[in-house]
């Protein structure tokens, strides 16, 4: 059975993919909605709805503030190499990693498995170096498996 975070998060990306791409929601209003605390919502929104996931959160506080979540589109196929090389950059952290797979499993540029194998590759108990090798380790790796799997 899911829990009510998963749900949260599957219905707040079924109003993205139907809307323009962002959402305005009232933090209060959600949380009634799914009789849940507003920290529910504070909480799916930090851990799920992140930059490193492809969004883009803005919060306005007080009387009728609101969340907007924007999906922050990757680049076009053609242009993906230059992308690649652009965020990875010389160095990358798992968290990162975990988040750019992510981005291309949610964009259907990988498969399921690939990107299993991939976070699998890109863990930090796999890459058994000290810092900051082990993210220029990372950064590395993650540029060869994306060129290899996305075309040169």
């Amino acid at each position: 059975m899911r829990n009510i975070s998963d749900i949260i998060e599957q219905y707040l990306k079924r109003i993205l993919q139907e809307g323009e791409g962002a959402i305005e929601i009232q933090r209060n209003d959600l949380a009634d909605q799914f009789s849940c605390v507003p920290s529910q919502i504070n909480y799916v929104i930090s851990t799920r709805f992140t930059l490193e996931k492809g969004y883009l959160v803005e919060s306005k506080r007080g009387g009728g503030g609101y969340i907007r979540i924007r999906r922050i589109e990757l680049p076009a196929h053609s242009t993906i190499h230059t992308h690649i090389h652009e965020s990875i950059g010389q160095n990358m952290s798992q968290v990162a990693a975990e988040g750019l797979i992510y981005q291309l499993l949610e964009a259907r540029l990988i498969s399921k498995r690939e990107a299993e194998l991939m976070r699998s590759v890109v863990c930090r108990d796999v890459i058994s170096l000290n810092l900051p090798y082990r993210d220029e380790v990372r950064a590395r790796m993650m540029k060869a498996m994306l060129i290899s799997l996305l075309g040169s």
